[in-house]
């Protein structure tokens, strides 16, 4: 299967596009972007110069993908999200040459019209609730919610809550997949076990 994109959608000479990636209406995808395989890009996406997509990433309907975001494979972009890439805009004032480098980590969901202010990592498989305001780094499998967005607990790789402390050590099962999870050092990883 080759790229699927919708007559009304326009993709620059010079864009990277994978495999089965679908370009939904009116999108917009410029020249140095370079884009996964079995991507989903919704209507009325932008997707700048600078930027980097991993593989089956979906982007939902009215998100613009700046330049010097990174997104890594299965990063889910919830409708109408916001990222920025300068710190401090004025219209006045050109700040081409400041854009702060955001990077979005594999798994990780950014709920419906979040906003993620430049310059931070979101760690793997962390999950940005719907209109949550990210201004610091994320963990790995944070849960964050809030403005400014605060973390109120833990999620699984499958998207589930996680028993587990916020501090401390701990260890647990995921309900939906059986996938044991470990707390320790203020950090969560999934661990494989029988």
């Amino acid at each position: 299967m080759a790229v699927l994109f919708h007559p009304t959608a326009i993709i620059d000479e010079g864009a990277e596009v994978g495999q089965d990636t679908r370009i939904w209406h009116w999108a917009h995808v410029c020249g140095g972007a370079k884009i996964g395989a079995r991507c989903s890009l919704g209507q009325n996406v932008f997707v700048g110069n600078k930027v980097t997509i991993g593989n089956n990433v979906k982007i939902q309907n009215n998100v613009s993908v700046y330049d010097n975001v990174t997104l890594e494979d299965d990063v889910f972009c919830g409708p109408s999200m916001v990222f920025t890439n300068v710190y401090n805009p004025r219209s006045a004032v050109s700040r081409k040459d400041e854009y702060r480098n955001t990077l979005v980590k594999r798994g990780a969901t950014l709920g419906a019209n979040c906003t993620i202010v430049c310059g931070v990592t979101i760690g793997e498989y962390a999950f940005v609730g719907a209109g949550a305001v990210i201004n610091r780094d994320v963990k790995p499998y944070a849960l964050m919610v809030g403005v400014p967005a605060k973390q109120i607990g833990w999620i699984s790789q499958h998207g589930e809550k996680l028993n587990l402390p916020e501090s401390g050590k701990g260890e647990t099962i995921c309900p939906a997949t059986g996938k044991h999870y470990v707390l320790e050092d203020g950090k969560v990883a999934c661990i494989e076990k029988a």
